[in-house]
């Protein structure tokens, strides 16, 4: 059994992004908690995110909050010299959960604009301990990547092991058939910012001179559409045998 593939002709309200071919890594976006009740060993790694984004010159994208680890994350990287992008819908401005510093703020009108502009600006995903809010976002990269619409790089940062249960929801689908073993390939994992850098660094040296940037958004009707026109070939996951 595999995972349900997309109809052909459906059409869908919310346009995804195209594939690309690779590229170095100058941007990452960093999902994380907003919450502030979050363990201080939490802060401490997306502390240490921020300032090794900012010193090894990757442009930090983040939800645009200025409270837990997303603010935590953000502060180290502009401490340390770096930039960071932040892309906040207007009712979460008008709640006063915005972060005034970045080095730019960019206003939009939903949560779907917010996660394509996210897409769009970074050329590789990262997510940090975080709650409803993270686990939508990550999860919904990885299905485009699943969907073979991007090959961008998608990492978790464990933190002491937080990730645990989602790798193991994923093994759970893999045992009872509804997905397959390529799915576990679509992400890596990292112990911790230094080697969440250090892998971002040695994949950006593997592609050097190579550029995708420019991934969009194609509102075409069906997967296999989005696809053919992007002219990638990547198979999507839910197509490889086990």
């Amino acid at each position: 059994m595999t995972p349900c593939s997309p109809r052909r002709g459906s059409e869908n309200a919310i346009p995804l992004p195209k594939a690309c071919n690779f590229m170095t890594v100058r941007s990452l976006c960093v999902y994380c908690a907003s919450s502030r009740t979050i363990p201080d060993e939490h802060r401490a790694c997306a502390r240490k995110l921020g300032q090794l984004l900012a010193e090894n010159g990757i442009h930090m994208i983040t939800g645009g909050g200025h409270v837990g680890l997303m603010g935590e994350a953000a502060d180290a990287a502009l401490a340390a010299g770096g930039e960071v992008t932040g892309i906040i819908p207007h009712f979460i401005k008008r709640l006063e959960m915005v972060h005034r510093g970045l080095t730019r703020l960019i206003e939009v009108e939903s949560m779907h604009e917010r996660k394509q502009k996210m897409f769009e600006m970074s050329d590789a995903f990262t997510a940090l301990p975080g709650g409803l809010g993270t686990l939508d976002e990550i999860l919904e990269i990885i299905t485009w990547k699943h969907l073979g619409l991007h090959d961008k790089p998608v990492m978790l940062i464990e933190a002491g092991g937080y990730w645990k249960p989602f790798h193991n929801l994923f093994d759970h689908m893999i045992a009872t058939g509804y997905a397959n073993r390529g799915c576990r390939d679509l992400y890596t994992v990292a112990v911790d910012p230094e080697q969440a850098v250090a892998t971002l660094k040695a994949y950006s040296a593997a592609h050097k001179g190579e550029d995708s940037r420019g991934a969009g958004i194609v509102a075409s009707h069906s997967v296999d559409d989005r696809v053919r026109r992007s002219g990638y070939t990547r198979k999507p996951s839910w197509q490889k045998s086990r």
